[in-house]
Order: C-alpha cells, then structure tokens, then sequence
C-alpha cells in the first residue's frame, strides 16, 4: 500500500492545473486552479498584504486525492469570517495569533467546495484524512490555529465535530424558485415592497444611462481600463486597499472568459459604473462594485436587480451577491446559512471559543428569526428561508 503524505506548495502553479481541477466536483470558479493562479500570477495575492500562499495536497504515493486553497496569514483582513476578537484575546495573554492558517479563496466569501477531494466514493474518507493532516500541520508547526472560511454544507460537514469549532452567519441570496421574469418575481412580493422597487427602477430610467449586460469575451482592454478604474477608486473613498491590481481582470477575462459577467452602466462612451460578477451552471456571484459618484438607485439596479433578472433569463437557480447587508432582504434576498470550521490549537483558548460560538449561534438565530419576520414575499410562496 503507498504511503500518504500531505505537502504544502508555496505557488499554485506548482500544482498541474488538470489534477487539481479533476478535484473540484463542480464548476465554481472561484476554486479552479485558474482563478487562483490568476490573483497569484497578478499581483492581487501577496504577503505584503498578508497573504502567502501553502497550498496543500495530500498525496497517496505520487496520486493527488485530495487537495485545499491555502496560506499563511498574518493578519484577518480580505477573510470575510471575523476573528479579530480571538487575535485580541492571544495578545493579551501574550501569545502569537499570527501566523494562521486559513484555507479559504481570498478576497471571497463564497460558500463552495475547500477540502477538494472530487466526487467519488472515496472522497468523503479523503476529505477526513486531509482534515487530519492539517491539524499535524498546526501542531507541527507551531500554528495558533486553522480556519476554512466558506466550505460549502457537505464539506463542512466533513469538520463538523471536536476539535475543530463549526461557526456559522448568514448571507443574503436571491432563489429563482421557478419565477419566470423579474415581473414575476415581484407578484410573489408585498405590495409595499413591490412598489418601492419599481420607484427605485424608475430613478434610475430617469438618469438616462444606458445600461448593458456583458460577458467576459466580449470585453476591450480599454473597458477593462475604465472597469478596474472604478473598483479602485470606490475602494480607496472608503479607506480601504484596492487588492485587486489591473492585471488581474485581464487574467480573468483571458482565462475564465465564460464565467465572467459584467452590469455596467454609461454615458456616452465612458463607463461611469459597474458591477463584476462570475457565474457557473448554476449561480451567479456579485463580487465588486464601482462607480465616478453616487447616483439615485444605480447601486441597486446595477449589484442587484439586473442580477437578478441575469438569472432568470439564463435559467441560474441562485444569486449571491455578497457578504453583509440588510438592506438586500427588501430587495428579495432572503438569509442563507454560511459556515466556517476552526481548529485551535490551544486547549484552553479552544474551550473558551467553543463557549463564545455557544452564544454567538444562538443570538443568530434569534437575528434570523428577526429577519424573516421582514421578508419582502407573500406568506406561502416557493421561496427558500434555509
């Protein structure tokens, strides 16, 4: 019998791209070795910003089973999962939180496949003993901690027990549910919300700018130019760092061309807003967002409206536009469970985090509750409330 052994590969394009591939089980492309090769190859990935990549695979002889999106941080930022309470706690006791481990894809809190161990028989015992091995990987090397951010349902479910801690919180999604058009999406609604929308629709008709739908193959360098402008700049008026560089779109464009999909909005020739999304056989993903100034419904028409109706023209079940915000549950996105698993290394540290996600699990069921409570739809219709 060959032995098993677990290896951590500081670029992914020391991994062949067809193997890895072969381990993903879906068409997601945020996990595809393209995709990842993309922010590494751009720039976007680097440890200036904390990010080093140590892609795992676990190997049986020279057989790749199974494999994770991986790397050393040192720090939390572009991680979507919010432990800055537990890096504060180890500081006070005088202990190093950083470096971590975290298997996540960066930049994207995207609920998809992160112990990729492909489809067959074998790959839930795959998955099992991949997840043994990264805790070796932590006491070994002297981690505080792992973290896998975003494992889709059957993944975690594969971490779902002692020692490692399940958490999770809730995103917005849109469910098609058989709805033929957006008209028929906001029969399904209350008349009150039914009506704001349509406002918010109107306003931005009045601004007179024309509106498109692109997708990634059609697309000029020189709009590329214009589309990476406007995620910059709408980063940097909210103080924060544009990781994403230039290069990037270009790879993306170039190497995903079917996956990519943008909203954008002009006047003239300039593109003066824009919203990127990916997308697979099943589900499209609002990832940026950017535009010169704010303009009255344009953010809402462009992230999710014609999102919206992408998915319904082009049979898609899901839209997932993004972590975060309230102000989607009106617009008909209800609240989805999403999870993360963590394996602390420190015993005491582990208990008392269990503890905490004790109280933090049962305070968001109660938002939940609260939430749906507020949903924009008819008692009774096809609408999936996890």
């Amino acid at each position: 019998m060959s032995e098993w052994r677990i290896a951590a590969h500081p670029r992914i394009a020391e991994i062949d791209a067809a193997e890895w591939d072969r381990l993903l089980a879906c068409d997601q492309p945020f996990v595809r070795h393209a995709f990842l090769d993309a922010l590494e190859q751009s720039g976007s990935v680097r440890e200036t910003l904390g990010w080093r990549p140590w892609h795992l695979c676990l190997y049986q002889g020279d057989t790749l089973r199974a494999a994770a999106p991986a790397y050393l941080k040192n720090n939390s930022h572009g991680e979507f999962v919010f432990d800055h309470a537990w890096a504060e706690a180890y500081q006070r006791h005088r202990l190093d939180y950083y470096p971590k481990l975290l298997i996540a894809v960066p930049y994207s809190p995207v609920p998809g496949p992160r112990l990729l161990a492909g489809a067959g028989a074998a790959a839930a015992s795959h998955r099992r003993r991949l997840l043994d091995a990264i805790t070796q990987l932590v006491e070994r090397g002297g981690l505080s901690s792992a973290h896998i951010n975003f494992p889709s349902e059957a993944h975690a479910a594969a971490g779902a027990h002692d020692p490692w801690l399940p958490r999770h919180d809730w995103q917005f999604h849109f469910e098609s549910a058989g709805a033929r058009d957006f008209a028929d999406v906001l029969e399904r609604m209350l008349p009150k919300k039914r009506k704001n929308i349509r406002q918010e629709r109107d306003k931005v008709r009045r601004l007179g700018l024309a509106l498109e739908c692109r997708e990634g193959a059609s697309l000029s360098e020189s709009e590329l130019d214009q589309i990476h402008a406007l995620y910059a700049q709408t980063f940097e008026r909210k103080w924060n760092t544009p990781a994403l560089t230039r290069r990037f779109f270009s790879e993306l464009r170039q190497r995903m061309p079917e996956s990519l999909v943008l909203m954008l909005a002009r006047e003239g020739d300039s593109i003066v807003a824009m919203a990127l999304c990916l997308r697979d056989a099943e589900c499209l993903y609002g990832r940026y967002w950017g535009a010169l100034t704010d303009l009255p419904g344009l953010h809402f028409e462009l992230c999710y409206y014609q999102g919206i109706e992408y998915c319904l023209r082009h049979g898609l079940k899901r839209f997932e536009p993004g972590a975060q915000g309230e102000h989607k549950l009106a617009r008909g996105f209800l609240p989805k469970r999403v999870r993360s698993l963590h394996y602390i290394a420190h015993p005491g540290f582990r208990t008392a985090i269990r503890r905490n996600l004790g109280e933090e699990h049962a305070a968001l069921a109660r938002y939940h509750d609260a939430l749906l409570a507020h949903s924009p739809f008819r008692s009774g219709d096809p609408v999936d409330h996890d």
